[in-house]
């Protein structure tokens, strides 16, 4: 009977083995787990690296301080980080050579200067693909002074922006840079204040994205461009809702300043109407650059004006 005692042991052992949980965070290069996200992003350095979060609901948050790295869901869909903002800022603040997101929520995230984010980027390029951003005070915000790129996939904007917990409002996707913002094949709904796309950046490409204000409450524009742009915005589906602080246009270029030429934007193969029983007018297309827009054929509802010039 001696014999099996270091049977039964072993038995034990791996039977409380298989009961662990395995670390929630691995780098996918070296197959290393962390037990928290800081540690993960920490261990990559200036390196590169992919992050895999294993699925489940988070409360932290991490600081990306170099390197070029991809936080991505095991599962897309599964994993949540939920309020938790670093810095006061948001989930995840982006100071690195690079960085890309993918299949990830975040949602609930607020913060005292009423701009909580589930991203901040403050260096590096960004792309966002497959995620989602719900419920918080703002979805994406940040930039840079030099010419960053950042590109968004297939993401849901939902429940965000407000201007009435702070002077200045907050919005789904806020982005200033001197390069480019790509924003394609996304859905933006039911926005509490601010506008959908505020973007202070010389190059814009705004393309096949659903815009859906008709559970909106206090919003404003679906898409600002307050300093101009040149690029393209098309394909893109807009119902402006009824509960509007500023309802005047759909696309305004160049209200604030005149800082990036706007001369070229293409405008075409867009459908916007007003939500039902709206009586409303509000220009599809409000331009304050004053410069030679490409304004195409857009499918435009009853009391959608083309265009205005201000």
């Amino acid at each position: 009977m001696r014999c099996l005692l270091p049977v039964l042991a072993l038995t034990f052992a791996t039977a409380a083995a298989a009961q662990q949980s395995p670390a929630p965070f691995t780098v996918q290069e070296s197959g290393q787990g962390f037990a928290t996200l800081q540690e993960a992003v920490t261990s990559i350095r200036i390196g590169r690296g992919t992050i895999l979060i294993a699925p489940g609901t988070y409360h932290e948050c991490a600081i990306q301080q170099g390197g070029v790295m991809t936080f991505r869901a095991a599962q897309p869909g599964t994993v949540v980080f939920e309020g938790s903002p670093c810095e006061g800022k948001a989930v995840l603040v982006l100071r690195g050579g690079g960085a890309t997101i993918d299949g990830i929520i975040f949602k609930g995230v607020r913060v005292g200067d009423g701009n909580g984010a589930g991203i901040r980027t403050e260096i590096g390029d960004l792309t966002v693909l497959n995620s989602m951003f719900l419920d918080s005070q703002e979805g994406i915000l940040g930039g840079m002074s030099g010419p960053q790129k950042v590109v968004i996939d297939h993401t849901t904007f939902a429940g965000l922006g407000q201007c009435d917990e702070s002077t200045d409002c907050a919005h789904s996707i806020y982005i200033g840079n001197q390069g480019s913002v790509t924003v394609t094949h996304s859905r933006f709904e039911r926005g509490h204040g601010g506008h959908y796309i505020k973007l202070r950046v010389p190059n814009v490409t705004i393309a096949d994205n659903s815009f859906d204000d008709t559970a909106g409450s206090k919003t404003n524009y679906m898409i600002d461009l307050p300093q101009g742009a040149s690029g393209r915005i098309s394909g893109n589906t807009f119902v402006q809702g009824r509960n509007k602080e500023n309802w005047t246009g759909f696309i305004v270029v160049a209200a604030e300043a005149k800082s990036y030429s706007s001369a070229g934007l293409v405008v075409t193969g867009n459908i916007a109407n007003l939500a039902p029983g709206e009586t409303r007018s509000p220009a599809f297309v409000a331009d304050y650059s004053h410069e030679r827009l490409q304004i195409g054929d857009n499918r435009l509802g009853a009391g959608v004006r083309a265009f205005e010039t201000r």
